[in-house]
């Protein structure tokens, strides 16, 4: 059997080809999978504001409980027992974000962390609901809570932070400060 030869120009010309139609297929089926995943995304969020105030949803009924239970106003959400608060901010290896609800009084009633690419084990800890547990009972009344190495269990505005978690635990503090600036402000406004 002879062996053929492709000159360089018949090559180059293949390749584009092949390349054009992949980024195309890839293009389609994004475009296609985008209100999906934004679909499930949004379930997933209304599944963790669930959470916070005990209410275990799942994709099919968060929608529905959702409705029931949680009111949507300026960046917040209110519940018949007090407001969420939504948390955003950065870890050490990316975007790091959760939901506080707290009572009326300023008391931590449910807490939920998640992120992106911390590192399991260490930061990645927030994600486990024994680290969310930590915040039961904990206030947000006239300081923030932060993280800090050895805290004082008796404190109600310190939370025991990750053990090789430094830049996660900070992170967290972040988001609760900015999250505490934010409840002031929604209580010095009503």
């Amino acid at each position: 059997m002879a062996k053929k030869n492709f000159s360089n120009t018949y090559i180059f010309i293949y390749s584009a080809v092949l390349v054009v139609v992949a980024a195309l297929i890839l293009t389609v089926v994004s475009v296609s999978l985008k209100p999906f995943q934004q679909k499930n995304q949004a379930a997933e969020t209304k599944q963790m504001i669930l959470k916070t105030i005990g209410i275990e949803a799942t994709r099919d009924n968060a929608d529905q409980l959702y409705a029931q239970h949680i009111t949507e106003a300026d960046g917040h959400y209110t519940f018949s027992g007090g407001i969420v608060l939504p948390l955003k901010g950065t870890g050490l290896w990316g975007p790091i974000w959760g939901y506080l609800a707290l009572d009326p009084a300023g008391t931590v009633v449910g807490a939920i962390f998640d992120h992106k690419g911390e590192t399991p084990g260490l930061g990645g800890e927030i994600s486990s609901d024994k680290f969310a547990q930590r915040f039961i009972g904990k206030r947000m009344d006239t300081q923030p809570i932060a993280l800090r190495k050895n805290a004082d269990p008796a404190s109600a505005h310190e939370v025991d932070a990750i053990s090789g978690g430094t830049m996660t635990s900070n992170g967290v503090t972040d988001m609760l400060a900015k999250a505490y600036n934010d409840y002031s402000s929604l209580n010095t406004e009503h």
